[in-house]
């Protein structure tokens, strides 16, 4: 380096760094924003299914915190072993979607009466498998069908 060389412009590498790193941390906040969003909502589900799964009925219809007028003969009669959606043995959460301005989130699950789940090209357990949709309420993380 000469006296006559001009001297390097360090603040503008300087610039782009930090450019870079906020469009860095901006992207990872997003991401991260569209993973978790419905995280509470998707563990309670869990939580639910879990005890489902586990034929912990009395558990289960804690967790779904009903109204009055869903008595657990009723809740038996939807998830109960011999239910409408029994026995559920196995699930699995495909997706979560808030509707806009709702206070709640509907989570699809795949239940099956079979243990372990049942892969896609098992034809004749697939086949039983059933998609279902439950309503779970932002709030209080009390369950219903979705309206």
């Amino acid at each position: 380096m000469s006296l006559l060389e001009p001297l390097q412009d360090t603040q503008r590498k300087s610039r782009r760094l930090i450019w870079v790193a906020l469009l860095g941390a901006v992207a990872v906040a997003i991401l991260l924003w569209f993973t978790l969003r419905y995280y509470p909502e998707k563990r309670a589900a869990e939580h639910f299914f879990d005890a489902v799964v586990a034929e912990d009925m009395s558990r289960a219809y804690q967790l779904w915190k009903p109204l009055p007028s869903y008595t657990m003969q009723d809740f038996l009669a939807d998830w109960g072993p011999d239910g409408y959606y029994g026995p559920v043995k196995s699930y699995r959460i495909m997706r979560e979607n808030a509707p806009r301005g709702a206070n709640g989130v509907v989570i699809s699950v795949q239940i099956s009466p079979f243990a372990p789940f049942p892969s896609a090209s098992d034809i004749e357990k697939s086949r039983r498998t059933k998609t279902i949709g439950v309503w779970v309420l932002s709030k209080d993380k009390s369950f219903s069908f979705p309206p």
